[in-house]
């Protein structure tokens, strides 16, 4: 039985970010207007930001004119792509041969982006990108394998993947507290909050065949925990576009939700025949602007 349990989870971590898992995928920007429960995606504006028939996933934006993301080359590797709103060139922030970097974004303290990064060996590290281009730092050497995460007072909340995997805070050197297990992919900063939200797959909300769970937050000051409201059925991805809001996606329809209400509510759906299914998303009310990722849908 262990044997067994144990080459499950050999399989899982290679096929973790395996590139035959992955999905083409594409980047679409649609201009937004409104803000709060009168926030409104402009679905007339929506076009590709990028269009190959390879992995761009993952944006963050990381301040009000550049976004980063990751994305594959021919060979299957991955890179942090910069793209700039102002000049509409695509750059590449990193270009490592011997490795793949993922979930980019920007710290808190704004001197690096992160990645979570694939080593050559295949363990799965959180690093920093200094902003200036000089060498990348590993973070977290004892934290492995990081799947997923985001910030608060400039540590990192992680989703470490294991049996189950485990939801994370890193207070301190070898202090490392346990917030949550079996948790989702999403992982998400509460804006002008000391909370962290997640999805709670211990909690499920409907038993159908596109499960439902409760998403939650964890308050890093206080350890209270909160119910937000629960995914769109078989969704598994969601951002915050204000202190109050969260946006989620199911197909290519967008839904709002303001916990205080519990209700979705949709917001329209993007015409396209190319993509479908929105996944990951960024916002930026700066430039009111929504990205989003949409597979790609596959020529007969």
């Amino acid at each position: 039985m262990q044997k067994s349990i144990s080459l499950s989870f050999l399989l899982i971590l290679i096929s973790f970010f395996s590139i035959k898992a992955q999905v083409a995928t594409d980047l679409w920007v649609v201009d937004t207007e409104g803000s709060g429960d009168s926030f409104r995606p402009k679905f007339e504006t929506a076009k590709p930001l990028t269009n190959r028939p390879l992995y761009d996933n993952q944006p963050n934006f990381i301040n009000d004119a550049e976004l980063v993301f990751s994305a594959a080359d021919e060979k299957g590797n991955h890179d942090i792509i910069l793209y700039s709103f102002r000049t509409g060139n695509f750059t590449n922030f990193s270009k490592t041969a011997d490795r793949s970097e993922y979930s980019p974004s920007l710290t808190d303290c704004k001197q690096y982006i992160s990645a979570v990064v694939v080593e050559p060996d295949g363990t799965q590290r959180l690093w920093l990108y200094p902003i200036t281009g000089d060498a990348p730092e590993l973070l977290y050497d004892d934290i492995a394998p990081v799947g997923y995460y985001d910030w608060y007072d400039n540590k990192a909340a992680m989703f470490v993947l294991g049996q189950p995997n485990r939801f994370v805070y890193a207070r301190g050197k070898g202090n490392l507290q346990e917030l949550s297990t079996n948790i989702g992919r999403t992982i998400k900063t509460r804006p002008k909050t000391n909370q962290v939200s997640y999805i709670d797959q211990n909690d499920l909300k409907s038993s159908s065949d596109s499960k439902s769970y409760a998403i939650k937050s964890i308050d890093l000051k206080n350890g209270k925990t909160t119910t937000l409201g629960a995914t769109l059925s078989g969704s598994q991805d969601f951002i915050w576009i204000d202190k109050n809001h969260l946006l989620m996606a199911l197909g290519n329809e967008l839904f709002l939700l303001n916990p205080k209400d519990q209700n979705w509510k949709s917001l329209g759906k993007i015409a396209a025949t190319t993509h479908q299914t929105i996944t990951r998303m960024a916002y930026s009310a700066e430039l009111n602007k929504l990205i989003l990722v949409l597979n790609r849908v596959e020529k007969p």
